[in-house]
């Protein structure tokens, strides 16, 4: 009995351990675990990123020490050996003869950095050597190192100097082959995507390789532009060339306008190319966009690169996983919905693909559509920009909102000039993302209720509706229908050659009694006017010339409020007519060439070019050789007192202003 019993329980046992070792069949043995089918192993490099960050610091810190004893600041330290060592800014963004590419290859490449950073798990990679990855702050200490990092590759390109472009070849080259190394051992990563972050990185890649030629072909300008010692350079901070470009081709433009004033009129040709160029950025001879607003284009395109390239890769795999991994079984889970598509498993099978693949045409036609009207409003932009600055150029008050309370150079202006670009930016992304998804819902509720339905002929879900409810459109389209026609035909009456009102008393009556009618189709207007608004702000998010909110409400729009301290700080530091100006008068006060090594005289870095003019109009009229230069200078230095913003503070009817007020100028 006991061993009858016994057996039954080993039995059982066997039983038991049998059924509960088949549910983990699929377990690996020897506790390896299984990668899933299609996943990315991680990808271990040989040298370790840390290692590659550690060096490139290193290096980018000698490089920035060494620019540092290359650029003396005489003028702070003028009697202590040859001058103070001085830290190059790495952009020089009033210098409008500068070659606007290096800024934007390194902007472009820092902008990248952080694109790559938020999916990063080793924010500040060097500290891998030290202890183990944690990120969490350690990600916003990386916004600041990554800034850092690159600063000495920009400021290679403002020290203007045969050393300085050695430099930075050597450290261009120096990132770009870290960079190129990095991706060639580990070009798949498990991270969303397994080409997500070689694809993010190409503008990166692009960014550095750029720079990776530029400065090797200036070391070789610079060695041979050193046989000739009579290369003639302008005063820092003095655009001769584009300043005076821009006077001569307004000069001419002017020309041009008077004798052409009597030609014929211009024909449909000349009307489409007026058209084009009004909507469609081209560049136009004797003008440059500030390098603020090129930046600021070039940043707008990697950011509709990036965010794009992260919202396909994210979202379109999935789906495809997903209509690759559908079986039969998808029918019960419907069923337990309630939704039957068909009898047939087979056929639900197909019917359900077809529904995916139909998601993911609207997911990509969606993100077309949105990268397009994005790319559109940038060229948009740019003119509207170039419109702006030409009339502030000619001192025109543009509709910009209120006037400001103070000078153009206040806190809050210059606060905005820092942040526009960035701004830019940010709004680019976040604008592009609404848009997304604002067209991916209409594209899918469009597909799904109207193509869909039509296509297949089951699940009018749309048409059975408006069947249902048709009595109710009907009566709005006909009271909106007849209260048009009346309006036109009953209520107004040609008179002498002028319409009039007439028939009031049906005019009031038919007000009264058309009013339920009108509050319905009130609502209707309102439900368009919300989505319309939503629309209209989702497309222009990220422009910042345009506001957002009514022109009493302007000034509440952050985004609109920086475009105009931005303005405002653009105009009154970069003037063309105004710089042009300043540099004829200081070559007819000192008529020997320019020298870095030997700065004029009377010309005190860092001080305004208009205000040392004031200060010094005895001395040029007494010193001019000539009764021509004496009116020449006179006529230069009243022209930039009246057009320079920065010194009207300093016009004499200011003073006068400010003393009758009782204040103290």
């Amino acid at each position: 009995m006991s061993s009858q019993v016994a057996g039954n329980q080993t039995s059982s046992g066997t039983e038991d351990d049998y059924s509960y070792g088949s549910w983990y069949i699929d377990e690996p043995q020897g506790g390896t675990e299984l990668q899933p089918e299609g996943a990315v192993p991680s990808c271990y490099p040989s040298v370790p990123p840390g290692l590659f960050h550690a060096c490139l610091a290193s290096l980018s810190i000698l490089v920035l020490l060494l620019l540092a004893a290359l650029v003396r600041r005489r003028h702070l330290w003028p009697d202590c050996g040859h001058g103070r060592p001085g830290l190059p800014s790495p952009v020089d963004f009033w210098a409008g003869d500068r070659p606007w590419m290096v800024p934007a290859a390194v902007f472009m490449v820092l902008f990248s950095s952080m694109c790559l950073l938020l999916l990063d798990e080793d924010p500040l990679p060097f500290l891998t050597l030290i202890s183990p990855p944690s990120p969490g702050p350690w990600k916003m200490l990386a916004l600041l190192y990554y800034p850092v990092l690159y600063y000495p590759l920009a400021a290679c390109a403002t020290a203007r100097h045969g050393a300085a472009h050695l430099l930075g070849s050597v450290l261009s080259w120096a990132h770009f082959g870290v960079q190129v190394w990095q991706r060639a051992e580990c070009p798949q990563t498990p991270k969303i995507y397994k080409y997500y972050s070689l694809l993010a990185s190409l503008p990166l890649i692009l960014g550095l390789g750029f720079l990776s030629l530029w400065y090797p072909v200036q070391l070789v300008r610079s060695f041979s532009r050193r046989t000739g010692a009579g290369s003639e350079l302008s005063p820092q901070g003095l655009q001769s060339s584009y300043s005076e470009e821009y006077l001569r081709n307004l000069l001419c433009q002017q020309k041009t306008l008077e004798s052409s004033s009597h030609t014929s009129k211009p024909g449909f040709l000349s009307w489409a190319w007026i058209g084009f160029r009004h909507y469609v950025y081209i560049p136009q001879r004797g003008f440059r966009l500030p390098l603020k607003l090129v930046l600021s284009a070039t940043l707008t395109g990697a950011a509709i690169y990036q965010v794009a390239l992260l919202l396909l890769v994210g979202v379109v795999p999935t789906i495809q996983k997903v209509r690759a991994g559908v079986t039969t079984d998808v029918s019960y889970l419907l069923a337990g919905f309630g939704i039957v598509l068909s009898e047939d498993r087979q056929e639900v099978v197909e019917l359900v693909k077809h529904h995916l693949w139909a998601l993911e045409v609207c997911y990509i036609s969606a993100l077309v559509l949105s990268c397009s009207l994005t790319f559109l409003v940038l060229i948009r932009s740019l003119v509207t920009h170039r419109a702006n600055l030409q009339a502030l150029h000619r001192g025109a008050a543009l509709d910009l909102g209120p006037p400001p309370q103070g000078p153009p150079a206040s806190r809050q202006a210059i606060f905005c000039w820092l942040s526009f670009s960035a701004y830019q930016t940010a709004f680019t992304c976040l604008g592009l993302l609404v848009q997304q998804i604002i067209f991916f819902l209409g594209t899918t509720a469009l597909a799904f209720l109207v193509f869909m339905p039509v296509f297949h002929g089951r699940n009018l879900l749309l048409l059975r509706s408006l069947e249902s409810s048709w009595p109710f459109w009907l009566t709005l389209a006909l009271v909106v229908t007849l209260q048009n026609m009346a309006a036109q035909w009953v209520f107004l009456e040609t008179q002498h050659g002028r319409p009039e009102l007439t028939n009031r008393r049906v005019l009031y009556a038919t007000t009264f009694l058309l009013f339920p009618l009108n509050v319905l189709v009130g609502a209707m207007v309102a439900a368009w006017r919300v989505l319309l608004s939503a629309l209209y702000n989702a497309v222009h998010l990220g422009q910042t010339d345009l506001s957002l909110l009514p022109p009493r409400a302007a000034t509440l729009d952050p985004g609109y409020h920086t475009y105009r301290n931005f303005l405002k700080i653009e105009v009154s530091q970069s003037h063309p007519a105004m710089t042009a100006f300043c540099n004829l008068l200081l070559q007819a006060r000192s008529p020997l060439p320019w020298s870095p090594a030997a700065p004029q005289d009377g010309l005190r870095p860092g001080e305004e070019e208009g205000m040392q003019l004031l200060q010094t109009k005895d001395t040029m009229a007494k010193g001019a050789g000539s009764r021509a230069s004496r009116a020449r200078a006179r006529w230069g230095l009243a022209y930039t007192l009246l057009h320079n913003p920065a010194l009207q503070a300093f016009r004499k009817t200011a003073q006068s202003g400010a003393q009758a007020k009782g204040t103290q100028s």
